[in-house]
């Protein structure tokens, strides 16, 4: 028989498609071609069908999708640290907010945001959900890395260096997303701030272009008590009354919904993005996950900004929202470790409206994936990879990391991020912002 000849094959001690749920293959080949999932077999029968460019033996590896970080502020890796312990509103109005103002540029973004993207790749993300000025920036260096991308066109009622007005953030952000429609790695959602942040008016206009333009929309959401204390009505009831909650829509944080708010918001097929050391770090409130599972919403995960967090790191947010979700519910078995890491890809890409291309190991699929070295003492004993995965594993385990079957990460080195200048670049920032 003859063999076919195909761009990459990988072969792995376990593969970990999350779709079927719960299944783990062992001693299995992914095979790539032109950037696509082309088939995924035994080893012994890969071998003996493909002849492949590049042939990878990963013996002692899980091969994962690629992790989806379904929300963040990339560029505010900058103020990691800066100040932290501190309430969310006072930490963004008297801290953050000011230092924006002072330093925000293009440059800080750049800069800002390819040390999250060398973060987030070294970490097995594979694609992010941005929400920040001059995402046109931020699209930008997405598309240099080649890691995958939703840059939310954002908005907030007040001026900032990007824009001054609500019309201007939209002129700005609909300019954007023409000049951005033919990237196969970018999405351009709509990205309003949050309910306090966003009046009604340009809320009504986004939402009848989120609609003719069939793009999601992302926002903060129900993010603490304070929040959904202010107005005469609850911030979920002003968005549903304004027509905001559908499919299309994507709400970060969501720590304190009702019961009656949470069968609610089942039935409109909106996702909710579950951000749980940020929520912890800021004292935000505890996101009741399993009840929002078993409710029927799709909830995928995210870091927030390093700001708040402090880190973009995907396996610890699945380790402590699993956690979380058991102490929050009393019970053992809520969010299992399948379900943290379902989250962190198959669920992000259904938020995000990608599930279609990534988001799991399935034939015809973008090749977006993660190998984690499982063979480190502190994953040892292994009975099974996707419990070490959630609960033992560490980043500086993952190795190499693929999207669309282009090699980002290799044995840990970043293929397209200079590690020398990005430090000294950051080193700078470090010391402008610390006068």
């Amino acid at each position: 028989m003859q063999m076919m000849h195909v761009d990459t094959l990988i072969q792995a001690r376990w593969i970990i498609p999350v779709e079927p749920h719960e299944v783990i293959l062992e001693n299995h080949s992914l095979i790539i071609d032109k950037g696509h999932i082309l088939d995924i077999l035994p080893t012994k029968q890969a071998i003996e069908k493909y002849q492949a460019t590049q042939h990878e033996i990963l013996e002692n590896h899980a091969i994962t999708p690629g992790f989806i970080n379904a929300h963040t502020h990339l560029a505010m890796t900058l103020l990691r640290g800066i100040a932290d312990d501190l309430p969310l509103m006072d930490w963004l109005e008297n801290h953050i907010w000011p230092i924006e103002k002072k330093w925000m540029s293009e440059e800080f973004v750049r800069d800002g945001t390819d040390l999250g993207i060398a973060e987030m790749l070294r970490g097995g993300t594979t694609c992010f959900n941005d929400m920040y000025f001059f995402p046109e920036i931020t699209a930008r260096q997405a598309i240099h890395h080649g890691i995958r991308a939703n840059i939310g066109l954002v908005m907030i009622d007040f001026p900032t260096a990007w824009a001054d007005n609500p019309d201007e953030y939209l002129s700005k952000g609909l300019a954007l997303h023409e000049n951005l429609r033919h990237e196969a790695l970018i999405r351009t959602p709509f990205a309003p701030h949050a309910p306090y942040s966003v009046s009604d008016e340009p809320l009504q206009r986004i939402n009848t272009l989120a609609e003719e333009l069939n793009t999601p929309m992302h926002m903060h959401v129900h993010e603490t008590d304070f929040e959904v204390s202010q107005g005469d009505i609850r911030p979920l009831q002003r968005l549903q009354q304004l027509g905001l909650i559908n499919p299309n829509f994507i709400a970060v944080h969501m720590t304190h919904l009702t019961d009656s708010e949470i069968t609610e918001f089942a039935k409109t097929g909106a996702h909710i993005v579950h951000c749980p050391e940020s929520n912890l770090k800021l004292a935000s409130g505890f996101c009741p996950v399993q009840k929002y599972l078993d409710a029927g919403i799709n909830v995928a995960l995210g870091t927030d900004g390093a700001a708040s967090n402090n880190d973009l790191d995907m396996l610890s947010e699945m380790r402590t929202a699993a956690l979380l979700a058991k102490g929050v519910a009393k019970d053992a078995s809520a969010v299992s470790a399948y379900t943290a890491l379902r989250m962190a890809t198959l669920n992000g890409a259904k938020a995000l409206g990608i599930d279609d291309i990534t988001g799991s190991l399935k034939i015809g699929k973008a090749a977006d994936l993660c190998a984690i070295d499982l063979s480190d003492l502190e994953t040892q004993p292994l009975y099974n990879p996707v419990s070490q995965i959630v609960y033992s594993a560490s980043r500086h385990q993952i190795t190499d990391v693929w999207v669309t079957g282009k090699q980002c990460l290799k044995n840990r080195e970043l293929m397209t991020i200079n590690i020398r200048d990005l430090h000294l670049r950051i080193a700078a920032w470090q010391e402008k912002l610390s006068k």
